[in-house]
């Protein structure tokens, strides 16, 4: 089932069931051509390479992370110290913790710059978030052209696809980690770039906690 954005500012609440939700705010960005245009000025986005089968092969999509000091995380086989926060992305975090209350402290930037860039199905369950039952809260704002934004069950196979971009927000929290994975798949028509901003908060860590089990 797929979900386009409804009327401006409009909200939505979707209980996924096993105490997984999500929350999704259409055009969440005030004037989000502009916002997108200037973050695209002020990040810095890296080309990175992940490991497969014993070789190293591009990441499709440019990644930046930034955040409070001493929130180092782990994501493509690779740990990650966060860039300090620029004046516009702090602004659009304050903004976000102002509506949602959640003091998230880093945020992983995703530039898809066409339809061949994209996001594997994966949850966001590193130990630097938290127990995998907890409400493990991660705020999605997504600029540019719309992408399909897919979530699929781990176990029964449902399926909810989400049309994000022009500065909308979702935000997943609850156990929807523990029960649902995500991706962004590739498309063959033609999209523009879309900047995708997942904001969470990390544990700071001395010894890293070992890999959750899937359930």
């Amino acid at each position: 089932m797929a979900r386009r954005s409804p009327d401006e500012h409009s909200a939505e609440h979707v209980d996924l069931g096993d105490g997984a939700h999500l929350d999704y705010v259409a055009r969440f960005v005030p004037e989000p051509e502009r916002a997108f245009a200037e973050l695209l000025e002020e990040l810095v986005l890296d080309e990175e390479t992940i490991v497969m089968f014993g070789r190293e092969v591009p990441v499709p999509r440019l990644v930046g992370y930034y955040g409070d000091p001493g929130r180092p995380y782990r994501y493509s086989g690779r740990d990650h110290e966060p860039r300090p926060w620029p004046p516009r992305l702090a602004a659009l975090r304050a903004r976000l913790v102002a509506l949602t209350g959640t003091p998230y402290d880093t945020v992983l930037a995703n530039l898809y710059r066409d339809g061949g860039d994209a996001m594997g199905r994966h949850a966001d369950d590193e130990p630097e978030l938290g127990p995998a039952r907890d409400d493990i809260r991660i705020a999605s704002v997504s600029l540019g052209a719309r992408r399909t934004f897919r979530l699929r069950h781990r176990t029964d196979g449902r399926r909810l696809d989400f049309e994000l971009g022009g500065g909308d927000l979702l935000v997943m929290r609850g156990t929807t980690q523990s029960y649902w994975m995500h991706e962004v798949p590739r498309t063959a028509r033609a999209v523009g770039p879309r900047l995708n901003l997942t904001f969470r908060c990390v544990t700071p860590r001395t010894v890293r906690a070992e890999p959750r089990r899937v359930p």
